[in-house]
């Protein structure tokens, strides 16, 4: 299998390299296209992968095309690549707001297509991915583009109507939880705690977090009141956060975030 890229930013080299370090597929099987050659560059001299002298060059030699590009370019990407790509080639889009029949349209074409919503936690094999499957992709071809989506992080199948609450509740929301590890640094600073120390603190707290609620089963809620010792110091915490408003704002944010994805 040849795996072609378009673009080879963050999240580009972070499937890249997820998937050489997965076996999925040998870094002499991937050929990748960007605009910027020193970017190109560094992506050839960090994982040895084949560098195409144009975006028609990858499309046209890929049997799995990823379009990892911003979505402000994707129609003139699109328009580039279109008379270039093979009847049998499936397409990852990996874009916000494009959808499957957007993407169709600009190719002009029947095509094979995959449209996808991945995160930045992905650059450490941490990645979650809404996954949607185009009428025309089989089960085989869809299991081997689930394969390339899981060596990076977990891959969950959706419907291309819950895709804009996929961006909403993973895609962006990395940058939530940063500002939340942040801010709780800053206070564990405002306490007396050195810098380093309050970053590594709130984020690991944040990381064993998460990880109760994968490994253990319970509802977040449960897992609450466990800390929530009756008249000790964390009920006090968790007061003064709904009292601040924190659920309705991570909800509220959500909403806005879904709402910008839908009317990109």
């Amino acid at each position: 299998m040849k795996l072609g890229f378009i673009g080879l930013g963050n999240m580009g080299s972070a499937m890249i390299g997820g998937l050489i370090k997965k076996n999925i597929v040998k870094n002499s099987d991937i050929i990748g296209a960007e605009m910027s050659r020193e970017r190109c560059q560094q992506v050839k001299t960090e994982f040895g992968i084949e560098i195409a002298g144009s975006n028609k060059e990858a499309a046209k030699a890929a049997d799995v095309l990823v379009l990892s590009v911003k979505p402000q370019v994707y129609e003139i990407v699109i328009d580039d690549i279109k008379d270039s790509l093979r009847e049998d080639t499936v397409i990852i889009s990996i874009a916000p707001g494009k959808t499957i029949s957007w993407i169709s349209e600009h190719f002009n074409k029947k095509i094979k297509l995959v449209r996808c919503m991945p995160n930045t936690p992905a650059l450490v094999m941490e990645g979650c991915t809404g996954v949607v499957r185009g009428e025309n992709v089989s089960d085989e071809e869809f299991k081997t583009v689930l394969s390339i989506l899981s060596s990076f992080g977990k891959a969950y199948e959706v419907s291309e109507s819950q895709i804009d609450a996929v961006v909403a509740v993973s895609g962006s929301s990395p940058a939530y939880v940063f500002m939340m590890i942040e801010a709780m640094a800053d206070a564990a600073v405002a306490e007396g705690l050195p810098r380093k120390t309050a970053y590594e603190m709130a984020a690991q707290a944040v990381y064993g977090s998460a990880k109760m609620v994968l490994e253990t089963g319970k509802h977040p809620a449960e897992l609450k009141d466990m800390v929530c010792s009756p008249a000790g110091t964390t009920i006090d915490a968790v007061a003064v956060l709904e009292n601040m408003g924190f659920r309705s704002s991570l909800i509220e944010a959500m909403r806005a975030c879904a709402d910008k994805s839908r009317n990109m």
